[in-house]
């Protein structure tokens, strides 16, 4: 379909709800649906991805309207009882989150999540739940909010919690709560999601995430599986506080970033300074697959990003084996000496070609 021209049906389809790069997309979206047609998929495939796309556009509706806040997921076991010190610890951690104007995400369920929906109340949270034939129902601060979503897939609440979310706590939990955790650490380690806090929350001289993180020392490591700088994706902590001051220290100056073609650029609310800039390059000369970490505007290629256009860009071309380092390098970032907020230079706001 790429070498033919774009049926002048769906081209007035799509220009009816969309326009630029929108229309096209949604071009796209009817061809692949089409194609489905044409292919003669079979009724059990159609039904999967019909339900999959209804349930991924409802989910963005709904997150749209809260794009200006900064959000924490919070995984943990549903089993959970409420005069259990975890219960608590959860539920302390979401409200120290909210006053830090963060929202909250949980599966949506009763035990760690019901926990964390009662610390952040319903007004700033999410619950997106799984349908189950048992156990996962939506907890009682949540229930009847529109922003409780349920999915029938687990492929698509995963997808929503890794694209919605800018830090993850995982209190102890069962199979669910460890395979959330991995997924965000294998989506982190390959480059295919953002870098984001990983944390990993137990209650004081609890046990749960330091045997844990021994099995990926004694078994995985030293096995040659991982890498140590893979440990740099995650924190294990046993306090409230100190995995809100985790989450705070990543977005000190650090914004956003993405990528353009193989650069990475990153977005901060601060200019650096030009020796913390050349000390960035000193120190992580061996992360670059080219060229400097340079410091610029915005680049041509984000201008459709116009809200945070007049953010000062950090550029660079690092390699993409080791996401472990390319944390490190955040973490540095963060702690690099700035420049004065009010010192805004012609230089500092051009945009880069």
């Amino acid at each position: 379909m790429k070498n033919k021209e774009t049926d002048p049906r769906i081209r007035e389809l799509a220009a009816e709800v969309a326009d630029e790069r929108q229309a096209e997309l949604v071009e796209e979206l009817i061809e692949t649906a089409l194609r489905l047609g044409r292919d003669k998929a079979g009724i059990a495939d159609m039904k999967l991805f019909n339900r999959a796309m209804r349930e991924m556009r409802y989910a963005a509706s709904v997150f749209s309207k809260y794009q200006d806040r900064r959000k924490v997921a919070v995984f943990g076991s549903a089993r959970t009882r409420s005069d259990c010190e975890e219960f608590a610890q959860a539920r302390e951690f979401a409200r120290l989150m909210v006053q830090e104007e963060f929202m909250i995400i949980t599966g949506g369920g009763d035990g760690i999540m019901g926990a964390a929906q009662q610390g952040a109340g319903a007004e700033n949270s999410f619950g997106l739940n799984i349908r189950l034939p048992f156990e996962q129902r939506a907890n009682e601060t949540i229930y009847g909010d529109r922003k409780l979503i349920n999915f029938n897939y687990f492929f698509t609440r995963k997808l929503n919690f890794m694209k919605e979310t800018h830090a993850f706590v995982l209190c102890p939990g069962g199979f669910g709560t460890q395979d959330e955790g991995f997924e965000a650490l294998t989506l982190m380690q390959t480059g295919k999601s953002q870098i984001v806090p990983v944390i990993f929350l137990d209650k004081p001289n609890g046990h749960y995430w330091e045997t844990w993180r021994r099995f990926i020392q004694n078994d995985l490591l030293d096995s040659g599986l991982v890498s140590q700088t893979d440990f740099n994706l995650f924190r294990v902590t046993h306090s409230a506080q100190d995995a809100v001051s985790e989450i705070l220290k990543f977005y000190r100056n650090f914004h956003s970033y993405r990528w353009v073609r193989e650069q990475m650029v990153v977005r901060v609310t601060r200019r650096l300074t030009e020796a913390a800039l050349e000390g960035l390059n000193e120190r992580f000369d061996t992360l670059l697959a080219a060229d400097r970490i340079v410091q610029s505007g915005a680049l041509t290629e984000e201008r459709e990003e116009v809200a945070i256009a007049n953010l000062p860009r950090i550029v660079l071309t690092p390699n993409k084996r080791d996401f472990g380092m390319i944390r490190l390098f955040l973490d540095a970032l963060n702690e690099a000496e700035t420049e004065p907020k009010n010192t805004l230079s012609a230089k500092a706001m051009e945009v880069a070609i």
